[in-house]
């Protein structure tokens, strides 16, 4: 018998492309071997194509206002709870951990989108602070410019919003 597999391409510049080698691979849930996705198996080329497209979007960030950024940042938050157990769903069958606790991501990852909005409005205050039950935050106002982040494989949505 045979499953369907979703298949995904990479999100470049505005666009689903393959990958520059053309090769895929298939993503497993770690904890069953069950293959739930095939990706593009991206290369080295591929991710200097990412940032390349970054690099030329950065500017119009850039010019955009606080409040701009801030709405754009709570619409993110608001398509992530409203979509809050498919993600966890997801979550679960990407790492491999309960779906109980991907659950119990979601309002933390919707919680530090929302932060971060309001934090986008407020070009002043405190640079630390306990924004998290037992965690401290920290608050660094420099622009960095373009980043590539890699996230574990245990928690990349989470990752991806910090």
């Amino acid at each position: 018998m045979s499953v369907a597999v979703s298949q995904h391409k990479n999100f470049v510049g505005g666009e689903w492309v393959e990958s520059t080698g053309g090769e895929t691979m298939e993503v497993l849930n770690p904890a069953t071997g069950e293959t739930i996705a095939e990706v593009q198996r991206s290369t080295a080329e591929d991710a200097g194509r990412a940032v390349e497209a970054a690099k030329k979007a950065l500017p119009e960030w850039l010019e955009s206002t606080p409040a701009e950024r801030s709405e754009l940042l709570h619409k993110l938050a608001d398509v992530i709870e409203e979509n809050a157990d498919e993600l966890a769903a997801i979550e679960s069958k990407n790492v491999g951990k309960p779906l109980s606790y991907a659950k119990e991501e979601m309002p933390v990852c919707v919680d530090n989108i929302r932060f971060f909005a309001g934090a986008a409005r407020i070009l002043e205050g405190r640079a630390a602070g306990e924004y998290m039950r037992g965690y401290t935050s920290m608050i660094r106002r420099e622009p960095l410019g373009v980043v590539v982040g890699i996230a574990p494989w245990n928690y990349p949505l989470m990752m991806a919003v910090w």
